[in-house]
């Protein structure tokens, strides 16, 4: 299967420190490409892939030192040099939102766009109702919520690589908090519930400019506290230590959290999740198995003692069967079947097409 991979230009394919989307993108290429799927992935230049590169972009938009710079430009030179290129791949499968629908209307049945983000913005339903026909992939099932209307092709959760992320058998006795000190994110939840238990409290975590005045004024006078230690971001190469060495993962999400890389990242490692349950928390986490769902400071911190006690290995076992990187893949290739099923690939179009002219321009010739 001839398959185009189209990413966001924010961060490199994976990134090199904090990001959600495009380290799924990275790792759905490897997996499809190691499956024999011929894919080719249109990236920043900075992409590290087994998947054909296309590059759009000298680097990733975030990271570029570039002062003056344009999302929404690069996107379309992007969007571009894929609608020049369509007709050599049987799916284009897009992990851009929206911003292509205006572009592809024509060809929607051959795509897949799997939806990352938050869908319960107030613009959002009536792109949905404009542009019907693309087929849409949700990143779990109650990411649906906002848009029911929608297009929904299929549900297909994250995974990463077996091998990413190391298994540790022995935690060395403190609490993890990792991704962004952002409100939704509940930094400061954490930090109650660290603080309640006693237990030392590892944060790891990205500040975004967006987020910079909630840092400053609610979470960095919480910091200075001896069981608080704010480490900053950190990329892959640290996660193992960081994650495994924990006796669980402090989760406490104040929003509609899609589906939540961190929690079966630290599953990777054998460390159970404590999560509030909200979004995709109660999907992703297998309560009492995995970890457990919550609804508030007070359940927090029992489950904390009681994830103690939790098989580690266990957690390892269901992070390989539910979120690795194959069984991703595996779940879109079903979904690139359909696509096919519904619509034959240009390239089959295009001989069926030769075909049916062959009589006609022979009548023509006698």
């Amino acid at each position: 299967m001839k398959i185009a991979q189209v990413a966001p230009l924010y961060e490199a394919v994976p990134p090199s420190l904090y990001g959600g989307t495009e380290r799924v993108v990275a790792h759905l290429c490897d997996a499809l490409s190691e499956f024999g799927h011929e894919v080719t992935l249109f990236s920043s230049a900075d992409a590290k892939t087994r998947a054909e590169l296309v590059p759009v972009r000298d680097r990733a938009i975030r990271l570029d030192p570039a002062p003056l710079k344009s999302d929404l430009a690069a996107h379309l030179s992007m969007l571009s040099e894929v609608r020049r290129r369509q007709d050599r791949f049987d799916v284009i499968h897009f992990h851009t939102d929206m911003v292509h629908f205006p572009m592809f209307e024509d060809i929607a049945a051959r795509t897949l766009t799997t939806l990352h983000g938050r869908l319960d913005l107030k613009d959002l339903p009536e792109v949905y109702r404009r542009w019907p026909k693309y087929p849409l992939v949700s990143i779990s099932d109650s990411q649906r919520a906002a848009l029911p209307f929608a297009n929904w092709a299929g549900t297909v959760y994250h995974g990463f690589p077996k091998a990413l992320y190391r298994f540790e058998a022995t935690p060395r006795g403190y609490l993890a908090f990792l991704g962004r000190m952002s409100p939704e994110k509940g930094p400061d939840r954490a930090i109650a519930i660290a603080k309640r238990l006693g237990m030392r409290l590892k944060m790891a975590a990205k500040v975004d400019a967006a987020d910079a005045t909630y840092f400053q004024e609610k979470i960095k006078p919480l910091l200075d506290h001896p069981l608080i230690e704010f480490v900053g971001e950190i990329g892959d190469a640290g996660k193992s230590q960081f994650l495994g060495g924990a006796d669980a993962l402090l989760f406490p999400i104040n929003w509609p959290e899609p589906f939540g890389l961190v929690a079966i990242e630290a599953m990777a490692c054998g460390t159970p999740v404590v999560a509030y349950g909200h979004g995709a928390a109660p999907e992703v986490v297998d309560d009492g198995v995995t970890g457990y769902v919550v609804t508030g400071e007070k359940e927090a911190v029992e489950a904390v003692r009681l994830a103690q006690g939790l098989d580690r290995r266990e957690v390892r076992r269901r992070f390989d069967r539910r979120f690795s990187a194959a069984a991703m893949a595996r779940g879109y290739l079903d979904l690139y079947a359909e696509r096919l099923a519904r619509c034959p690939p240009v390239r089959e179009l295009a001989s069926n097409r030769i075909e049916a002219e062959k009589p006609r321009i022979f009548a023509q010739s006698a």
